[in-house]
């Protein structure tokens, strides 16, 4: 009896095809993020240090555009008025890291904890984060208000009327800490929801073991809560430093470097020299400047906080 053979069956492709099928899968994938990052980063870096080797101005003409080597970087690093910007953005810096993060600290463990309503207080502790710098500056602006204000008409309440009203805006002694004030509060919302993630990710058996052990409160915190969110701590160090130094709108807006340069940014700097004065090649050396600066700063962070 004749039979009739079967047709042969699909061979399975090879490892190797399959291999080379995802790498391609995956590369197709990772190309959009590959070209907005080439696009939207790595030419303008490129076009930036291009044009910071050159007196490109902002509107070329009557000024012809030449090579001048490093004469912009040299200029830069030689003007106090950018030590002095540099300077305060250190102070910023220094003065809102604990401000902020503490905050951020602080209502994430107290919003991890089961309590009535809690998704909605998290989303209205979360909303300054989202709202706009420059209404936020509106509104603070307002408070701020020299000398009847809300502010001052609350520090004329609490000292029963002995105390000044203060220039928060117009007084070198009390400018920066009002934009550190500002800048905290309208920003801690971000840092607030990475805790959050963080506290989520400690196994709830540790905390369950050290109450048996008869850890109160505070050693819980100190030897649960604080080792598990190690790496959490280093992230949100080095964003929010990064930040930190591209402190910018809310200068601009309220106080444009003053009083007498205190709040006056490296940004700020950077915009004055580029889009004022027209001085695009300088402008662009700051940049590079800047960030040679906060990349170096990053990488003590990562260094001296790592695991």
């Amino acid at each position: 009896m004749l039979t009739h053979s079967q047709p042969n069956a699909a061979k399975p492709q090879s490892g190797f095809w399959r291999r080379q099928g995802g790498n391609i899968q995956e590369l197709a994938m990772l190309a959009p993020a590959c070209i907005l990052v080439v696009v939207f980063l790595l030419l303008p870096f490129l076009s930036s240090f291009r044009l910071a080797l050159t007196n490109e101005r902002l509107i070329p003409r009557p000024v012809p555009t030449k090579f001048v080597g490093l004469d912009n970087f040299q200029n830069v690093l030689a003007d106090s008025d950018f030590w002095n910007a540099v300077w305060n953005v250190f102070r910023f810096t220094i003065m809102v890291l604990p401000l902020q993060c503490g905050l951020a600290l602080a209502l994430a463990l107290l919003l991890n904890q089961k309590l009535p309503f809690r998704n909605f207080f998290r989303g209205i502790f979360f909303l300054p984060a989202i709202t706009s710098m420059a209404v936020v500056c509106t509104v603070w602006g307002t408070l701020f208000q020299y000398p009847n204000g809300p502010l001052n008409q609350v520090v004329h309440l609490l000292s029963l009327g002995y105390a000044q009203p203060i220039d928060w805006l117009g007084d070198p002694r009390s400018a920066m800490l009002s934009i550190v004030l500002l800048s905290a509060w309208q920003a801690y919302g971000f840092q607030m929801v990475v805790y959050l993630a963080g506290l989520q990710n400690i196994p709830a058996s540790l905390y369950e073991a050290a109450q048996l052990d008869g850890a109160n409160a505070w050693k819980r915190f100190w030897h649960v809560t604080l080792p598990g969110l190690r790496q959490t701590n280093v992230f949100v160090l080095i964003i929010t430093t990064i930040q930190a130094f591209k402190l910018f709108v809310q200068v601009n807006i309220l106080t444009q470097g003053g009083p007498r340069g205190t709040t006056d940014t490296v940004v700020q700097y950077m915009f004055t020299a580029g889009f004022v004065n027209q001085r695009l090649g300088y402008g662009s050396a700051v940049s590079i400047l800047l960030f040679l600066i906060v990349l170096i700063i990053s990488l003590l962070q990562r260094y001296v906080t790592r695991g």
